[in-house]
């Protein structure tokens, strides 16, 4: 059964885990999904309803959430023995609950072969065994600007080239705004992932000998021109200033109503967008933004895990090599425009349009400006509550609550008890 609790509390669901425990002749496992794509959603849910047709002693809890509650509430009910058996995620910092499924699994060495180097981002160094199967990359991603082609084109603006500085990507939003009338020239996901991009390209240091260092100079020139463009306009702080303390905000609505100039997030909204947009207006992907250090993009994954606390191994074991089976993941990455972490040759994406078509070649041709040190943040323990701290940081500084010099000050204080935290 597929059920939805999208903006609600994680712990409403506890009776659906609790009712599936009377279940007493079937075996009942709960998988926690969330996306921005709701296609995508529904597809899993048909998944879960197949793997149940030709499992009858199996019943899967489908269960659907945000993205915002999943990153918050998961690590606490995992924490205290609870949650579900399995679930999608995007926080590496869980990888002491996790399952190794290699013992549960049909063929466990076809499904390593097949998933390859992608299964070592699970692997977290001294908590993971290094042949452990704890699930599968489910995207690959990365962060890159998204333009509302139409408007550049209405205000005559050429679109921002590749070497184009994120200064020079906000500026000639603000002056296409303004010739177009639109309401946001720029913005970015209320996330501190979507920020981290932005900051290795001025040249930012997250880690120094094992330990976090942010902020550093070059961090605060990053920070203080992200401030000064909320000032003028070209950054609106209702972005930002809208939703409370670390909340994530997905802005890309805004972009598919065509209020939005430029909205830098990644390749996880290609298929939202053709889906939503439709031939609305043209759009397209540009280049990783440029600064002192260089032009990256900010990478990321999600992944499709096992927990140790399930009751039943062998199901989720089962389960998971058949979501992540090579026909499965075949079929996910064409028809939602995925970069899966499973090894797939000559994959046709169904693109249903120009602008689609346009975006993806501009990931493709992204994929090698991507900093060594920016894996080695997201795999870092510490680094999920790091973006946090960014996030809510940030927030005071945009709304008027800390000033520059105090949310310095605030982040070096965040940092060395993340720093502290993590040592013990």
């Amino acid at each position: 059964m597929s059920k939805s609790f999208i903006g609600t509390s994680l712990f409403a669901v506890a009776s659906v885990w609790a009712a599936s425990s009377a279940l007493a002749e079937q075996k009942a496992i709960t998988f926690l999904f969330t996306d921005d794509d709701q296609s995508y959603v529904d597809h899993m849910a048909s998944l879960s309803r197949e793997f149940e047709a030709s499992h009858p002693d199996v019943k899967i809890n489908f269960v659907s959430s945000g993205y915002d509650a999943v990153g918050k509430q998961l690590p606490v009910q995992l924490a205290v023995g609870e949650g579900p058996d399995l679930a999608k995620i995007a926080d590496w910092q869980l990888a002491p609950y996790y399952l190794d499924m290699r013992p549960y699994m049909k063929d466990p060495e076809s499904f390593a072969k097949l998933h390859g180097a992608s299964l070592d981002l699970l692997r977290l160094p001294g908590i993971n065994d290094p042949q452990s199967i704890n699930g599968y990359i489910a995207s690959q991603t990365l962060n890159l600007p998204f333009v509302n082609k139409t408007l550049f084109e209405q205000a005559d603006e050429p679109l921002p080239a590749p070497g184009a500085t994120l200064k020079d990507i906000v500026e000639a939003s603000a002056r296409v705004a303004k010739a177009t009338g639109a309401q946001i020239p720029f913005t970015l996901d209320r996330s501190g992932h979507r920020f981290a991009g932005g900051a290795f390209s001025y040249g930012a240091t997250f880690i120094k000998d094992g330990k976090f260092t942010f902020p550093d100079d070059a961090a605060r020139s990053y920070i203080a021109d992200l401030y000064q463009w909320t000032q003028d306009g070209s950054f609106p702080k209702e972005m930002w200033g809208a939703a409370g303390g670390s909340q994530y905000k997905n802005m890309g609505d805004e972009f598919v109503n065509g209020n939005v100039v430029t909205y830098l997030a990644g390749n996880w909204m290609v298929n939202p967008f053709q889906n939503k947009i439709g031939d609305a207006f043209e759009w397209t992907a540009v280049s990783a933004p440029c600064g002192a250090a260089g032009c990256y993009a900010m990478p990321g994954a999600t992944a499709i895990v096992g927990f140790k606390r399930t009751k039943y191994p062998e199901v989720v074991g089962e389960f998971i090599e058949f979501l992540g089976s090579e026909k499965v993941q075949r079929e996910i990455a064409e028809n939602y425009v995925i970069l899966t972490g499973a090894r797939l040759d000559n994959v046709s994406y169904q693109l249903t349009n120009a602008s689609a078509k346009a975006s993806m070649a501009v990931f493709a041709d992204n994929q090698n400006n991507i900093p060594g040190s920016a894996i080695e943040l997201i795999r870092t323990k510490g680094s999920t509550a790091m973006f946090q701290q960014i996030v809510q940081r940030m927030s005071q500084l945009i709304v008027g609550e800390l000033s520059l010099d105090e949310t310095y000050k605030a982040l070096e204080t965040d940092i060395a008890k993340i720093n502290e935290t993590a040592a013990n």
